[in-house]
Protein backbone atom coordinates (compact mmCIF):
# COMPACT_ATOMS: atom_id res chain seq x y z
CA UNK A 1 0.00 0.00 0.00
CA UNK A 2 2.80 2.44 0.76
CA UNK A 3 4.33 1.92 -2.69
CA UNK A 4 0.93 2.32 -4.38
CA UNK A 5 0.31 5.50 -2.38
CA UNK A 6 3.63 6.94 -3.53
CA UNK A 7 2.87 6.08 -7.13
CA UNK A 8 -0.50 7.82 -6.93
CA UNK A 9 0.95 10.85 -5.14
CA UNK A 10 3.79 11.11 -7.64
CA UNK A 11 1.39 11.01 -10.59
CA UNK A 12 -0.88 13.64 -9.08
CA UNK A 13 2.08 15.88 -8.24
CA UNK A 14 3.47 15.66 -11.74
CA UNK A 15 0.07 16.42 -13.27
CA UNK A 16 -0.52 19.39 -11.00
CA UNK A 17 3.03 20.74 -11.34
CA UNK A 18 3.74 20.93 -7.61
CA UNK A 19 6.32 19.26 -5.39
CA UNK A 20 5.53 16.32 -3.16
CA UNK A 21 4.88 17.21 0.49
CA UNK A 22 7.57 16.75 3.12
CA UNK A 23 6.66 13.24 4.34
CA UNK A 24 6.93 11.82 0.82
CA UNK A 25 10.30 13.46 0.28
CA UNK A 26 11.82 11.53 3.17
CA UNK A 27 15.17 9.77 2.75
CA UNK A 28 13.54 6.52 1.57
CA UNK A 29 11.79 8.02 -1.47
CA UNK A 30 13.31 7.64 -4.96
CA UNK A 31 12.23 8.29 -8.54
CA UNK A 32 13.11 4.78 -9.69
CA UNK A 33 14.15 1.49 -8.10
CA UNK A 34 16.73 -0.06 -10.45
CA UNK A 35 18.09 -3.61 -10.37
CA UNK A 36 21.25 -4.03 -12.44
CA UNK A 37 21.17 -7.78 -13.23
CA UNK A 38 24.53 -8.79 -14.73
CA UNK A 39 25.48 -12.06 -16.44
CA UNK A 40 28.51 -13.83 -14.90
CA UNK A 41 28.22 -17.15 -16.74
CA UNK A 42 31.32 -18.94 -18.04
CA UNK A 43 31.02 -17.25 -21.43
CA UNK A 44 32.15 -14.04 -19.68
CA UNK A 45 35.91 -14.33 -19.14
CA UNK A 46 38.02 -12.33 -16.67
CA UNK A 47 38.82 -9.49 -19.09
CA UNK A 48 35.18 -9.23 -20.16
CA UNK A 49 34.00 -9.27 -16.56
CA UNK A 50 36.40 -6.41 -15.79
CA UNK A 51 35.11 -4.40 -18.76
CA UNK A 52 31.55 -5.07 -17.63
CA UNK A 53 32.13 -3.77 -14.10
CA UNK A 54 34.19 -0.83 -15.29
CA UNK A 55 31.35 0.04 -17.65
CA UNK A 56 28.86 0.20 -14.78
CA UNK A 57 31.27 2.12 -12.54
CA UNK A 58 32.05 4.71 -15.20
CA UNK A 59 28.41 5.10 -16.21
CA UNK A 60 27.09 5.56 -12.68
CA UNK A 61 29.60 8.35 -12.00
CA UNK A 62 29.16 10.03 -15.39
CA UNK A 63 27.97 13.68 -15.11
CA UNK A 64 25.20 13.09 -17.66
CA UNK A 65 23.86 10.16 -15.63
CA UNK A 66 23.98 12.26 -12.47
CA UNK A 67 22.13 15.02 -14.32
CA UNK A 68 19.39 12.50 -15.13
CA UNK A 69 19.27 11.38 -11.49
CA UNK A 70 19.00 14.90 -10.10
CA UNK A 71 16.51 15.93 -12.76
CA UNK A 72 13.82 13.64 -11.38
CA UNK A 73 10.90 14.77 -9.24
CA UNK A 74 12.66 13.49 -6.11
CA UNK A 75 16.23 13.72 -7.42
CA UNK A 76 17.36 10.28 -6.27
CA UNK A 77 17.35 6.65 -7.42
CA UNK A 78 17.68 3.35 -5.57
CA UNK A 79 20.14 0.85 -7.09
CA UNK A 80 21.18 -2.70 -6.36
CA UNK A 81 23.66 -4.86 -8.32
CA UNK A 82 22.80 -8.52 -8.94
CA UNK A 83 24.98 -11.19 -10.55
CA UNK A 84 23.50 -14.30 -12.13
CA UNK A 85 24.33 -17.30 -14.31
CA UNK A 86 22.49 -20.64 -14.37
CA UNK A 87 19.24 -21.53 -12.61
CA UNK A 88 21.14 -22.26 -9.39
CA UNK A 89 23.02 -18.97 -9.08
CA UNK A 90 21.74 -15.48 -8.43
CA UNK A 91 23.19 -13.18 -5.78
CA UNK A 92 22.78 -9.60 -4.64
CA UNK A 93 26.38 -8.44 -4.91
CA UNK A 94 25.77 -4.87 -3.71
CA UNK A 95 22.89 -3.98 -1.36
CA UNK A 96 20.38 -1.29 -2.15
CA UNK A 97 21.85 2.20 -2.15
CA UNK A 98 20.14 5.55 -2.55
CA UNK A 99 22.05 7.70 -5.05
CA UNK A 100 21.32 11.42 -5.09
CA UNK A 101 24.75 13.07 -5.33
CA UNK A 102 28.09 12.50 -7.13
CA UNK A 103 29.52 11.39 -3.78
CA UNK A 104 26.84 8.68 -3.51
CA UNK A 105 27.71 7.49 -7.01
CA UNK A 106 31.45 7.41 -6.28
CA UNK A 107 30.81 5.40 -3.11
CA UNK A 108 28.74 2.89 -5.09
CA UNK A 109 31.40 2.61 -7.80
CA UNK A 110 34.13 2.01 -5.21
CA UNK A 111 32.11 -0.76 -3.59
CA UNK A 112 31.64 -2.45 -6.97
CA UNK A 113 35.38 -2.29 -7.68
CA UNK A 114 36.13 -4.10 -4.42
CA UNK A 115 33.43 -6.78 -4.61
CA UNK A 116 34.57 -10.38 -5.28
CA UNK A 117 33.72 -11.96 -8.62
CA UNK A 118 32.14 -15.35 -9.30
CA UNK A 119 31.77 -17.25 -12.57
CA UNK A 120 29.47 -20.20 -13.18
CA UNK A 121 28.17 -22.09 -16.19
CA UNK A 122 24.88 -21.76 -18.07
CA UNK A 123 22.56 -18.78 -18.52
CA UNK A 124 19.19 -18.47 -16.81
CA UNK A 125 17.69 -15.10 -17.73
CA UNK A 126 14.35 -16.35 -16.40
CA UNK A 127 15.68 -16.99 -12.89
CA UNK A 128 17.60 -13.70 -13.00
CA UNK A 129 14.36 -11.83 -13.71
CA UNK A 130 12.45 -13.64 -10.96
CA UNK A 131 15.25 -13.03 -8.44
CA UNK A 132 15.46 -9.35 -9.43
CA UNK A 133 11.73 -8.93 -8.85
CA UNK A 134 12.23 -10.33 -5.35
CA UNK A 135 14.98 -7.76 -4.75
CA UNK A 136 12.53 -5.02 -5.75
CA UNK A 137 9.94 -6.34 -3.31
CA UNK A 138 12.56 -6.22 -0.52
CA UNK A 139 13.90 -2.74 -1.38
CA UNK A 140 14.19 -0.38 1.61
CA UNK A 141 13.09 2.61 -0.51
CA UNK A 142 9.78 3.67 -2.05
CA UNK A 143 10.07 4.14 -5.81
CA UNK A 144 7.72 5.77 -8.28
CA UNK A 145 8.96 3.34 -10.97
CA UNK A 146 10.52 -0.12 -10.78
CA UNK A 147 12.99 -1.32 -13.44
CA UNK A 148 15.07 -4.46 -13.99
CA UNK A 149 18.07 -3.91 -16.26
CA UNK A 150 19.25 -7.29 -17.64
CA UNK A 151 22.64 -7.50 -19.36
CA UNK A 152 24.21 -10.62 -20.83
CA UNK A 153 25.88 -12.26 -23.82
CA UNK A 154 23.69 -15.31 -24.39
CA UNK A 155 20.18 -16.72 -24.59
CA UNK A 156 18.27 -18.47 -21.82
CA UNK A 157 19.54 -22.08 -21.64
CA UNK A 158 18.81 -22.97 -18.00
CA UNK A 159 15.71 -22.85 -15.82
CA UNK A 160 12.15 -22.06 -16.99
CA UNK A 161 11.35 -20.33 -20.28
CA UNK A 162 12.20 -16.65 -20.10
CA UNK A 163 8.91 -15.46 -21.59
CA UNK A 164 6.87 -16.81 -18.67
CA UNK A 165 9.14 -15.20 -16.09
CA UNK A 166 9.02 -11.91 -18.00
CA UNK A 167 5.23 -11.91 -18.23
CA UNK A 168 4.78 -12.68 -14.52
CA UNK A 169 7.11 -9.84 -13.49
CA UNK A 170 5.64 -7.31 -15.94
CA UNK A 171 2.20 -8.11 -14.50
CA UNK A 172 3.51 -6.71 -11.19
CA UNK A 173 4.05 -3.30 -12.81
CA UNK A 174 7.81 -3.78 -13.28
CA UNK A 175 9.58 -2.75 -16.49
CA UNK A 176 12.35 -5.00 -17.86
CA UNK A 177 14.98 -3.47 -20.15
CA UNK A 178 17.81 -5.32 -21.86
CA UNK A 179 21.48 -4.81 -22.64
CA UNK A 180 22.66 -7.71 -24.83
CA UNK A 181 26.37 -7.95 -25.61
CA UNK A 182 26.76 -8.87 -29.26
CA UNK A 183 29.96 -10.89 -29.22
CA UNK A 184 30.37 -13.61 -31.84
CA UNK A 185 30.78 -16.44 -29.38
CA UNK A 186 28.20 -19.23 -29.88
CA UNK A 187 26.22 -20.48 -26.89
CA UNK A 188 27.67 -23.89 -25.95
CA UNK A 189 28.51 -24.63 -29.58
CA UNK A 190 25.14 -23.51 -30.97
CA UNK A 191 24.31 -20.18 -32.52
CA UNK A 192 20.96 -18.70 -31.50
CA UNK A 193 18.12 -18.70 -34.04
CA UNK A 194 17.88 -14.89 -33.70
CA UNK A 195 20.55 -12.22 -33.29
CA UNK A 196 20.88 -11.60 -29.57
CA UNK A 197 19.48 -8.05 -29.68
CA UNK A 198 16.33 -9.28 -31.42
CA UNK A 199 16.07 -12.18 -28.98
CA UNK A 200 16.16 -9.73 -26.07
CA UNK A 201 13.58 -7.51 -27.78
CA UNK A 202 11.19 -10.41 -28.38
CA UNK A 203 11.71 -12.65 -25.35
CA UNK A 204 13.27 -10.66 -22.48
CA UNK A 205 12.07 -7.07 -22.22
CA UNK A 206 8.57 -6.02 -21.21
CA UNK A 207 6.40 -3.33 -19.69
CA UNK A 208 5.53 0.23 -20.76
CA UNK A 209 8.41 1.84 -22.65
CA UNK A 210 10.68 -1.21 -22.36
CA UNK A 211 13.72 -1.11 -24.64
CA UNK A 212 16.99 -2.75 -25.65
CA UNK A 213 20.36 -1.04 -26.05
CA UNK A 214 22.78 -3.50 -27.63
CA UNK A 215 26.55 -3.32 -27.13
CA UNK A 216 28.51 -4.52 -30.18
CA UNK A 217 31.05 -6.18 -27.88
CA UNK A 218 32.46 -5.91 -24.37
CA UNK A 219 34.69 -3.00 -25.41
CA UNK A 220 31.63 -0.87 -26.23
CA UNK A 221 29.74 -2.01 -23.15
CA UNK A 222 30.48 1.15 -21.12
CA UNK A 223 28.97 3.46 -23.74
CA UNK A 224 25.88 1.25 -23.95
CA UNK A 225 25.42 1.27 -20.17
CA UNK A 226 25.69 5.06 -20.05
CA UNK A 227 23.06 5.55 -22.74
CA UNK A 228 20.79 3.00 -21.15
CA UNK A 229 21.02 4.43 -17.63
CA UNK A 230 20.26 7.96 -18.82
CA UNK A 231 17.21 6.78 -20.73
CA UNK A 232 15.73 4.59 -17.99
CA UNK A 233 16.48 6.98 -15.11
CA UNK A 234 14.98 9.94 -16.95
CA UNK A 235 12.15 7.87 -18.42
CA UNK A 236 12.95 9.11 -21.92
CA UNK A 237 11.06 7.78 -24.98
CA UNK A 238 12.93 6.16 -27.83
CA UNK A 239 13.14 3.13 -30.12
CA UNK A 240 12.52 -0.35 -28.74
CA UNK A 241 15.86 -1.53 -30.15
CA UNK A 242 19.03 0.52 -30.58
CA UNK A 243 22.76 -0.12 -30.71
CA UNK A 244 25.43 1.82 -28.86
Amino acid sequence: MRRRSLLMAGGLAAAAGWMLPGPLLAAEAVDVLLVLAVDVSRSVDEDEARLQREGYRAAMTDPKVMEAVQGGMIGAIGVTYVEWSGAEFQRQLLPWKRIATPRDAESWASALAEAPRASLSWTSISNAITFSARMLAEAPFEGIRQVIDVSGDGVNNSGPPVEGARDAVVAQGIVINGLPIMNDRPTFGRRPALPLDRYYAEAVIGGPGAFVVAAEDFESFGAAVRRKLIREIAGLPGPVLERA
